[in-house]
């Protein structure tokens, strides 16, 4: 069973979202993820300002198997990229959950968060899929 820590919410995509402050959210991909994708050699990541909508590609993620991409799981718009992530694209495998994160939205509705999977429900979705 792969990592999964109880703070954090995440979706049926294998992205987790980690509230930072009152309307503010940090979103990487999973252990499960990271560990499907393989060795991660290149993330392109969104703008800094650009609005999302929930369910949009918002990230390519490349490995050494396969270019993913990756959705965002609230609407908003942008507040910071992780952007160690292009000299050090290899900290999504090592600390998916830390290092490793992706983005920073602010979220138009926090409400949505209660619409994200619990960690419960993320290690089943899991389970299920290994």
């Amino acid at each position: 069973m792969a990592n999964v820590p109880t703070e954090l919410k995440y979706t049926k995509d294998h992205e987790w979202v980690q509230q930072t402050g009152a309307d503010v959210v940090r979103v990487g991909i999973t252990e499960f993820a990271q560990r499907q994708l393989g060795d991660v050699v290149f993330v392109e990541l969104p703008d800094k300002g650009r609005v999302l909508e929930a369910g949009d590609p918002f990230a390519s993620i490349e490995s050494v198997k396969a270019v993913s991409e990756v959705y965002a799981p609230l609407s908003g718009t942008v507040s910071a990229c992780n952007d160690e992530l292009d000299a050090n694209a290899e900290l999504v495998n090592d600390e998916p959950y830390g290092e490793g994160w992706l983005i920073d939205i602010k979220i138009d509705d926090k409400r949505r968060l209660d619409g994200l999977l619990t960690a419960a429900e993320y290690e089943e979705l899991v389970r299920e899929a290994e």
